[in-house]
């Protein structure tokens, strides 16, 4: 014969408040909790506790000892078992839910540029438990697989890649160098900004570049029209090599800045700058090459080292031309990564050294793919590419506004 079962869980949790207060708190949810799991198996076998019925699809099988780390402390629950195995407690993977969404939010805080010793205290603070600074590191690397698969994601058009690199320090064999953070970044056939992969490399020699394109090739990369970057040598050469057809732009704001390196005297650098920037913002082509001819031959005898550079280095810069005026604005120089590069430094300045070059990768990775996916999902385009003979655009600061021409 069944015995009868009274289920007392809601009076045995009152108790413990009235006895302890808020000292009883986690002695009553414990009580609730313990509660709710032995329910759960009830409606999985079919039967209450002590019945009988041919509707059961099969029996308790005891209990197994847990502990589950909470806010209120460590709760020490009894996990109802079943002899097939199959069930586990909804109510309690909601608890190891919450419990791996604070694994999640450390990680959160170790991208976002917060030390490990911080972290720490943050989540004892805030939760009333402690963590170790190894489980704020493995926290962290929860966050590598899907960092990874990120980085090795198909790719697809790209009709414009923007190149450029910068430098973290990493310990690596008992010494602390500068390793080379090399990133892409594209405009889809969309007209969106998205971040295509980045690498970390100890130079930014040919061989590293050119593995780091390669990589961009084989992930599906196609449809480049045009690519903009600085004149390093070792990119120089790895960009021939991997996109020989492509059309290059280099950056107009380093080219100014690298012509500063070949004016004689310090009063005539603001000139300069000003001769070069009236050159680079034309209307056309053809201007900038006549403006570049004046150029020349004014600073012919007064700076011949300038113009001599000036002659080879200036028409690098003339490749945006060939693009339309409000997409011009946009590519004539590396500054699409500008928010990138504040983005990671204002990151990776709280570690100041990174103790290997994976945990350098993680945390530039994170910020990048969070980068990636705001470019991605934001409303405005970048730039428009459809029907461009059909519309006309106004630049007003940062944004592009256009209107149909009827």
């Amino acid at each position: 014969m069944a015995q009868p079962y009274e289920n007392k869980t809601i009076d045995d949790a009152l108790e413990l408040l009235t006895t302890n207060g808020f000292d009883g708190l986690a002695d009553a949810v414990t009580v609730l909790l313990n509660s709710a799991m032995i329910a759960e198996r009830s409606e999985y076998l079919g039967v209450g506790p002590y019945e009988r019925s041919v509707q059961r699809v099969s029996y308790a099988n005891g209990f197994k000892d847990k502990a589950l780390k909470t806010r209120l402390g460590s709760l020490s629950l009894k996990v109802p078992q079943t002899r097939d195995s199959e069930f586990y407690p909804q109510s309690l993977e909601k608890g190891l839910r919450s419990e791996r969404a604070l694994l999640l939010a450390i990680a959160e805080m170790y991208v976002q540029g917060v030390s490990t010793r911080r972290v720490k205290k943050i989540v004892e603070e805030l939760c009333g438990m402690s963590v170790s600074s190894s489980q704020v590191s493995r926290a962290a690397a929860q966050l590598d697989e899907f960092l990874e698969a990120w980085r090795n994601r198909e790719l697809g058009q790209y009709r414009y890649i923007v190149l450029d690199a910068q430098y973290e320090k990493v310990r690596q064999g008992g010494q602390v160098l500068d390793v080379a953070v090399l990133i892409a970044c594209g405009v889809d056939a969309r007209g969106h900004r998205d971040v295509l992969g980045c690498s970390i490399s100890l130079s930014e020699a040919e061989v590293h570049w050119r593995a780091f394109l390669s990589e961009l090739k084989d992930r599906g990369l196609y449809g480049i029209e045009f690519i903009v970057s600085d004149a390093h040598e070792g990119l120089q050469a790895a960009r021939k090599a991997v996109f020989p057809s492509v059309p290059w732009q280099r950056c107009q704001f380093h080219l100014q800045q690298n012509a500063g390196k070949y004016v004689p005297k310090m009063a005539m650098r603001a000139p300069v700058a000003a001769d070069i920037r009236a050159i680079f913002t034309a209307p056309d082509l053809e201007e900038a090459q006549h403006l570049l001819e004046k150029f020349l031959s004014r600073y012919e005898k007064t700076a011949p080292k300038l113009v001599a550079w000036a002659e080879e280095a200036l028409p690098e810069g003339f490749t945006a031309f060939g693009l339309p005026s409000s997409h011009r604005r946009r590519l004539r120089t590396t500054n699409l990564m500008e928010r990138l590069n504040e983005e990671i430094k204002r990151r990776t300045c709280v570690a100041r050294l990174f103790p290997n070059e994976a945990s350098c990768l993680r945390l530039v990775s994170a910020v990048l793919m969070e980068i990636s996916e705001d470019w991605q999902t934001a409303e405005k385009r970048y730039v428009f590419f459809e029907e461009e003979d059909k519309y006309v655009d106004t630049i007003k600061g940062d944004r592009i506004y256009r209107k149909k021409v009827a």
